[in-house]
């Protein structure tokens, strides 16, 4: 766990100094080829993007996602596995063995800890967690998956935090923590589902105004899908597994930086 102890190149590299965006983690690459095209984009402001095979690691190499992964790593993209904590219900030795697949099958530099409790009793079992993949790793990226604010005991225990993760009704009123003030930017990160086109600058400022250093924001919502398009898969679609209608803009916009 780095702590954002990050070379001056590096910084340069994925654009850490300034907003930058986090993929959560699209659809598998054969049923969304252009999303992962798109992430290998030359100027893409990417801080990190999550794979994610079968909410883990899934049970061997995935061709596809190998694939994937070692194109965003030629391209200098920082790849984070996805590890399931469950709201801490999951075990220790299950997380702890999906992230030697992740490291072993894709090389990953990072992890992902998604549904991480918030709770200050959970606090010890978190920062274990996160100590032993730090030693994993050796100086790869975590981040806690909270989706709302923690106690903010959590701020030592990762890289980043997920301090909201929501749709747009419930963003454009949201108010930070406190505390988060007592820490740089890129300590955080909101994913924002639902934005309208209209409203994506708007969008940008909150999370300037909210003090966060990485976002992800897109028009899509959860929907249903009849499998009938090509490359979609039926059943429900993850409103963060498809790209967004404006990401054009996105890459325009926070590439230029927008004034405060």
């Amino acid at each position: 766990m780095s702590h954002l102890t990050t070379t001056g190149s590096q910084l340069s590299a994925t654009g850490a100094e300034r907003l930058g965006v986090g993929v959560p983690g699209y659809a598998h690459p054969l049923l969304a080829p252009a999303e992962w095209a798109e992430l290998t984009r030359p100027g893409a402001p990417l801080h990190w993007v999550v794979l994610n095979v079968a909410n883990g690691p899934g049970t061997r190499p995935d061709p596809h996602c190998l694939a994937a992964a070692g194109r965003l790593n030629n391209a200098g993209v920082r790849v984070l596995g996805h590890l399931d904590m469950a709201h801490g219900s999951r075990p220790f030795g299950d997380l702890v063995a999906d992230a030697h697949h992740y490291l072993e099958w894709y090389r990953v530099g990072g992890f992902i800890l998604d549904r991480c409790p918030t709770d200050r009793a959970d606090l010890l079992q978190v920062r274990r967690t996160t100590a032993t993949l730090e030693a994993v790793l050796d100086g790869g990226h975590l981040v806690l998956g909270h989706g709302a604010h923690p106690h903010p005991g959590y701020a030592q225990a990762a890289d980043q935090l997920v301090t909201f993760s929501g749709p747009w009704t419930d963003y454009r009123w949201s108010q930070v923590a406190e505390w988060t003030a007592d820490h740089p930017p890129e300590r955080f990160v909101h994913f924002v589902h639902g934005v309208p086109r209209t409203h994506l600058e708007e969008a940008t400022r909150i999370a300037r105004w909210q003090g966060a250093g990485t976002i992800f924001f897109t028009d899509r919502t959860d929907r249903v899908s009849d499998g009938t398009r090509r490359g979609e898969r039926k059943g429900q679609i993850g409103p963060f597994e498809t790209l967004p209608g404006y990401w054009d803009e996105i890459v325009s916009q926070i590439g230029r930086g927008v004034s405060e």
